[in-house]
């Protein structure tokens, strides 16, 4: 906080003293009295010229604090030389004027501080405020004041209170005025049972400490330069000097040390009758000292080291540096708890998604829940149609055991056809005797081809002259090779339609062929059976042929007639038949599938390799 900032503070309080209607604007003429006192309490010389044409009577209209501005700038601040006016009179000048309008107190109450120490509270306030108008304290540095007023009296600082203080949702959200800090130390609450000098003498020894930079004061012996005697001596230690007094009212300078890098400090033994010794070295002196104990020593020396330090490193104030490192940690511990803050979002953003994926892991269980549901029903049913095939395989075992009866009286049928396919192969013999002659017709036509084959060669001769006729219709061709094209893309959309119903014909015939499949493991297995019943009647029937004589023509068997009538020759509504002929024409109609989607496939390709040549017919 540099000394424009500083002046900034106390010059705001007197022109919003000055603001009797609030309205954030004052009349000319009081700002033109305030600019004439500040002028003479900063030493600046006074500009009546500049005063009155920038504050000329037949303006119209009081002048806000931007108005003011430019003027304050120009003709008072700029001009301003550090060291060349004393600070306590600027604010002493603005609290006068703020104080009467805003610090209004009970004169009859015994808690009520007094004007000056009124004072030296609003001039560390202004120093610990922040730097934005209007001016506030953080609560942060309220604590901090409070406690080194209270480290001042040397008792306990007491938090409750002002805890209570802070809790109230004003002092939250905008922080404390000066106005309201005054009430509170007014009312007694953290002074109470004190008495009102140790008050005073805290809130002065403060205030020097932290608006004067004073870095420690206090009572040191000091050795003569000249005689060598020792004298006790008042001395007060800012950053830049160290001075001393003949008495602590620091009216009687007796000299002032200059500290800058160079300087350093010494402890001593115990010599002259003197203890607790320490020296300090400049380049021209070496100033001898004497403290009263070994702990103010040591505190003189730090305190010493730190004035050094702080010159070294450019600042001219230890509370402005320690006050920039509590708003740098302030802000640190805001940008934290805004860390931690967005933290506990995306915390519980992630719990809230943790949720939500856990109540799509309990629907996704449900919905499996169900799915085992139903294929555990689905299994019952695979279940109980199994069960009812193989009761239905068992009816036709028993079917196929009646039936071994009548195939005997069958086998004498079945003698019947062999001997008709005896004559029907005689049939094929002779059959096959004209298909060998038709073939040595077909080899005689075969070379009659080739005859034509070496005549169309000559004819291909021919067919080169007329090539060069056909030039002539290239460009018809052409055109009609763009049409082409049109209907190849018209021909691939229809493809890819084709292609996907074929797709799924193709998915179909999958899950028909597995059914299919299922079907012929059960006709199979009941072929087997039938194969074993089989077997048994012809072993049967072999050994009955055993028995039986043979019958000449003419000749009647009523015995076995007789015997056999009972015989019945199976018919259609067989189930064992019935299986068989339904399984083959399964077969069937699948190859006939088979064979009309491998003929679709061939033409398709035909037309696509037809299309994409851009081959045509000429007659």
């Amino acid at each position: 906080m540099d000394l424009r900032s500083e002046l900034l503070k106390s010059i705001w309080y007197g022109f919003t003293a000055l603001d009797l209607e609030k309205s954030g604007k004052v009349s000319k003429s009081q700002l033109k009295v305030l600019s004439h006192n500040l002028c003479t309490v900063l030493s600046i010389p006074h500009d009546p010229v500049a005063l009155e044409e920038h504050f000329r009577d037949d303006d119209d209209g009081p002048v806000s604090s931007q108005g003011y501005m430019p003027y304050l700038n120009k003709y008072i601040l700029d001009k301003v030389i550090e060291g060349s006016f004393i600070k306590e009179n600027v604010d002493e000048l603005c609290w006068t004027l703020t104080a009467k309008k805003n610090y209004q107190t009970d004169k009859t109450s015994s808690t009520v501080l007094p004007e000056k120490d009124a004072f030296r509270l609003w001039c560390l306030f202004n120093f610990l405020s922040e730097d934005k108008y209007p001016l506030v304290m953080v609560p942060d540095e309220v604590e901090y004041l409070l406690k080194k007023i209270c480290m001042a009296m040397s008792i306990e600082f007491n938090c409750v209170e002002l805890e209570d203080f802070f809790s109230q949702d004003s002092v939250q959200q905008s922080g404390i005025t000066v106005w309201v800090f005054l009430e509170m130390m007014n009312s007694g609450k953290m002074t109470r049972g004190i008495d009102q000098s140790i008050i005073s003498m805290a809130i002065e020894e403060v205030y020097r400490e932290i608006v004067g930079d004073v870095l420690k004061e206090g009572y040191l012996w000091k050795k003569g330069q000249l005689r060598r005697n020792w004298k006790e001596r008042w001395f007060t230690l800012r950053p830049s000097n160290l001075s001393y007094y003949t008495g602590e009212d620091r009216k009687d300078c007796q000299g002032n040390i200059v500290l800058d890098g160079k300087c350093c400090v010494e402890v001593l033994p115990d010599r002259d009758g003197k203890r607790c010794m320490f020296c300090l070295k400049t380049l021209s002196k070496t100033y001898e000292m004497s403290a009263s104990d070994t702990k103010q020593r040591q505190e003189w020396t730090s305190a010493i080291q730190t004035a050094i330090r702080l010159h070294v490193e450019g600042k001219t104030s230890l509370h402005k540096d320690l006050k920039l490192k509590r708003r740098e940690q302030r802000e640190q511990r805001e940008k934290r708890r805004q860390s931690k803050e967005e933290e506990l979002l995306r915390l519980r953003a992630l719990q809230e998604e943790r949720e939500r994926k856990l109540a799509e892991l309990d629907l996704l269980k449900e919905a499996q829940k169900q799915a085992q549901v139903l294929l555990a029903q689905d299994e019952q049913r695979r279940r109980q149609q199994h069960e009812q095939l193989q009761r239905a395989l068992e009816v036709q075992l028993r079917d196929a055991e009646e039936a071994r009866v009548s195939m005997q009286a069958e086998m004498v049928l079945k003698e019947e056809e062999a001997e008709r396919q005896r004559k029907r192969i005689k049939e094929l013999e002779e059959m096959q005797k004209r298909l060998e002659e038709a073939l040595q017709l077909e080899i005689k036509a075969r070379m009659d081809e080739e005859a034509f084959r070496y005549a169309q060669a000559g004819l291909l001769a021919e067919e080169e002259e007329k090539m060069k006729a056909l030039m002539s219709l290239q460009e018809e061709q052409e055109e009609y090779i763009l049409k082409t094209q049109r209907e190849k893309q018209e021909l691939k959309q229809e493809m890819e339609v084709k292609s996907r119903s074929l797709d799924e014909a193709q998915r179909q015939l999958e899950e028909v062929r597995a059914n299919r499949h299922r079907v012929d493991q059960d006709v199979v297995a009941a072929q087997r059976k039938l194969r074993q019943a089989s077997t048994n009647v012809k072993h049967w029937n072999v050994q009955m042929n055993r028995l039986m004589r043979p019958i000449g023509p003419g000749e009647k068997r009523p015995s076995l007639g007789s015997s056999f009538s009972s015989f019945q020759i199976p018919t259609q509504r067989d189930p064992g038949l019935r299986l068989r002929r339904r399984s083959g024409s399964e077969d069937q109609d699948e190859e006939s599938k088979e064979n009309v989607d491998n003929r679709a496939g061939c033409d398709l390709e035909k037309r696509h390799s037809h299309a994409s040549n851009g081959d045509m017919d000429i007659p």
